[in-house]
């Protein structure tokens, strides 16, 4: 098995690069401090060979991993982590509270992600998800320290992308490990130094008013790194955060504009094509000579996902509203 490509994040904290989807696609994260590990999300189960071969050629072994720490249990984040576990003989899988249930059984957890993404695609895509041991896993609750070699990480409650995520602050470094809540940012798309940021709206639990609410929290810590799931660390997130803002409040305008048409036939389709203009139209802006062939092939199965969950966002409007 081939290690995974990886870059250095400052000292001793490293990006790798899962492979899943395409390069450049989903990352989890290394940490070490005075010779322990704690990595950040996990991918899928089918990398895990190939992320153990990534931490020997690291000169680090399985035994030094402390922690894993998914950011929330969507399986391009902890599809891995009970495989992983099995592994890390002394590691603790640690993840927030709400999320950890699904790491025990994630009976529940497959057969949403099969409804989402097909069984097929889950099979090739994800693999056989291996139930974490209670007696290895810790619950985290907003607020709370894990300790790392001479350090501590912080957690914080942050839904919005779902109810169940969760960020982890390392302040020696001011890295900010933000999983999806600072949404999607590739690299194909940076435009003379500065990113381009999407909002993530993955069924099932969008709440835009609670990610923003997320999101001055984020900031509040002045990280001077956000470590993006997808993809990659961002320097100076703070000088970013508007546009991710404002992505989240296209999103949310896009679908009550479809809810007030009363009309649920054909609705994810609608949201999807809405959802592609205004990204194409934000990119124009961004950099004029986007290329719009490229960005539709970039983002095609984002914004499927994202209308997925605005779909389902609007389905929980209705019933709540009932």
């Amino acid at each position: 098995m081939t290690a995974l490509t990886y870059q250095t994040t400052g000292t001793d904290c490293w990006c790798i690069d899962t492979g899943l989807n395409r390069p450049g696609h989903t990352a989890c994260y290394l940490l070490h401090d005075a010779g322990e590990l704690a990595l950040i999300d996990t991918g899928t189960s089918n990398n895990v060979p190939a992320l153990l071969e990534t931490l020997k050629v690291l000169d680090f072994t399985p035994t030094q991993v402390r922690w894993i720490l998914p950011t929330h249990v969507h399986l391009d984040h902890a599809g891995g982590a009970g495989a992983l576990l099995t592994h890390c003989d002394n590691a603790t899988l640690a993840t927030h509270h709400r999320g950890l249930p699904h790491m025990i059984d994630p009976a529940h957890l497959q057969q949403g992600a099969q409804t989402v993404y097909g069984e097929d695609f889950f099979n090739r895509a994800f693999g056989k998800l291996t139930p974490a041991p209670a007696d290895r896993c810790m619950a985290l609750h907003d607020g709370d320290h894990l300790t790392l070699g001479r350090h501590r990480l912080l957690f914080i409650d942050t839904p919005g992308h779902a109810n169940h995520h969760g960020c982890f602050f390392y302040e020696p470094k001011s890295n900010l490990y933000t999983g999806d809540s600072f949404g999607l940012r590739y690299r194909e798309l940076d435009h003379e130094g500065k990113p381009w940021l999407m909002a993530t709206t993955t069924p099932v639990a969008f709440d835009p008013e609670l990610w923003l609410q997320s999101l001055d929290r984020m900031m509040a810590l002045e990280p001077r790194r956000a470590c993006l799931t997808h993809f990659g660390p961002l320097a100076d997130p703070m000088k970013w955060q508007e546009q991710l803002r404002q992505s989240i409040r296209d999103h949310t305008e896009i679908a009550l504009e479809e809810e007030h048409s009363g009309n649920e036939t054909g609705r994810e389709q609608r949201l999807a094509e809405a959802l592609m203009e205004k990204a194409l139209t934000r990119l124009k802006k961004h950099n004029p000579e986007v290329d719009e062939q490229q960005v539709s092939a970039l983002l095609r199965d984002d914004i499927r996902l994202n209308s997925q969950g605005l779909a389902v966002w609007l389905a929980r409007r209705v019933k709540k509203n009932a």
